[in-house]
């Protein structure tokens, strides 16, 4: 086995996966796509290639067919890992990082702040004493008279996000994938299918990126994906569209008795739940993967977090540029004068989504020989530390990457889309959505 399959192997096994059926997973070059110091390459094909697996195995579970052969193209994967940067709504492309999100330097060192959403801004600036008004300079200003750390806690502590940028990498290494087998006996899927999810409901509550990715590929592969946001907190219009193809998207406050009713309604009828909040935010609505089991026997949980499960930021939001600040990756991506570098992508999120989608596929297939449920937890932080520490970087091969050949359009209730292809490569998989995205909250809260 070459090395290209030795990440593969490793997540393959994390998830519980069958190992003689790793073998049938190859890889079609693009050339040196995703370049970094740390192997990008290797982790988002790795990702994207359990993710087909997966639901080839699923699709040979519920058909009773041989496991269909995976081959993905590092081009596809490559285009999809970035499809916020392709994403063009009537021809204007996506709206970058906010003028508040980015690297700033402090009196001892470095920070990273993140702003883009308004809610995110305005504790950024309070927490700080700083104007509303303030632009990138005046808030360049005054974090240069801060020490990094000092920065951190007192914008954590306003509800902000804000992080030191650590100097070197975080030796420890959180798991990526953790799973655990629920009590009870719950509903088989439906028979034969001509998609591994066909028939399979899903509660979304995730936001911003590596939730949505896992659910939108989920959706790809014919699952009746609902997302479920609070109307309290809108999300980013852009990163909506890019996240929301093949999925229906509808608002209810759990903190009203109607719209709590409305959410019980669809939980009793659902297959799986994933969220993407903070550890422990959601159990005050009863939705702990011991309440939801007890409730729903035989569902499948998924909690997804920026920082672990455990530790001491275990409990702090995050997103991928804090977590890749905060763990060492800034570090090690450095520029030649020392400023703090990045990932060629949000690979932390788009790996861990695909990652997700893997994972649940899984538990499907496992749920399928016993009945039984599965919690699964995921994080950003695992995905960081296995590429800080689990992947061996391997040669790019021979190639050239032509993203155009991975993009397509539809109309949209928002215009006219240009947007990424899905880069799941097993025999026959669809690599398009049959419904673009529907309008942020626009939809019933009821099932298909």
């Amino acid at each position: 086995m070459g090395e290209s399959d030795a990440t593969t192997s490793l997540l393959w096994s994390a998830m519980g996966g069958p190992p003689d059926l790793v073998e049938g997973v190859s890889y079609r070059g693009a050339g040196p796509v995703l370049p970094a110091r740390l192997p990008v390459r290797e982790l988002a094909r790795a990702t994207v290639g359990v993710c087909s697996l997966a639901a080839a195995e699923l699709l040979s579970v519920r058909t009773g067919d041989p496991v269909r052969p995976v081959e993905v193209d590092e081009g596809a994967v490559a285009t999809a890992f970035v499809s916020e940067r392709h994403l063009r709504v009537d021809g204007r492309p996506m709206v970058p990082f906010a003028p508040l999100s980015g690297f700033w330097r402090t009196a001892d060192g470095w920070v990273r702040t993140h702003a883009n959403y308004p809610h995110h801004r305005e504790r950024l600036l309070a927490a700080l004493g700083l104007a509303r008004g303030t632009d990138a300079d005046g808030l360049g200003r005054e974090l240069a008279g801060r020490s990094a750390r000092q920065v951190q806690e007192t914008v954590y502590a306003a509800g902000g996000l804000a992080v030191a940028v650590a100097d070197h990498p975080d030796p420890t290494r959180p798991p990526l994938v953790e799973s655990r087998v629920m009590g009870g006996i719950g509903k088989d899927l439906p028979g034969p299918a001509d998609l591994p999810a066909s028939g399979v409901r899903v509660l979304d509550l995730t936001r911003v990126i590596a939730g949505p990715v896992a659910t939108r590929t989920l959706a790809l592969l014919g699952a009746d994906v609902l997302r479920v946001d609070t109307p309290r907190s809108p999300e980013d219009r852009d990163t909506h569209i890019d996240t929301a193809h093949g999925k229906r998207s509808t608002l209810l406050d759990l903190d009203t008795t109607e719209d709590r009713a409305r959410f019980e309604d669809l939980l009793a009828a659902a297959d799986v739940v994933i969220t993407g909040y903070r550890p422990g935010a959601l159990d005050r609505y009863g939705l702990s993967p011991e309440d939801l089991a007890e409730r729903r026997p035989g569902l499948i949980t998924a909690g997804l977090c920026a920082w672990g499960w455990s530790g001491p930021r275990s409990g702090r939001r995050g997103f991928d540029s804090l977590v890749q600040a905060g763990v060492g990756i800034a570090a090690v991506e450095a520029g030649e004068d020392g400023a703090p570098g990045a990932l060629p992508a949000q690979a932390l999120d788009h790996g861990t989504g695909y990652a997700l989608a893997a994972a649940v596929l899984r538990a499907l297939a496992d749920r399928a020989a016993d009945g039984r449920g599965r919690d699964l937890r995921l994080s950003l932080a695992g995905a960081a530390g296995l590429l800080l520490h689990g992947i061996e970087p391997t040669p790019a091969p021979e190639g050239a990457h032509d993203p155009e050949r991975w993009l397509t359009t539809t109309d949209s209730p928002y215009g006219g889309l240009r947007y990424a292809r899905s880069p799941l490569g097993y025999a026959g998989a669809p690599t398009d959505w049959a419904a673009p995205p529907t309008l942020w909250g626009g939809d019933r809260p009821v099932w298909r």
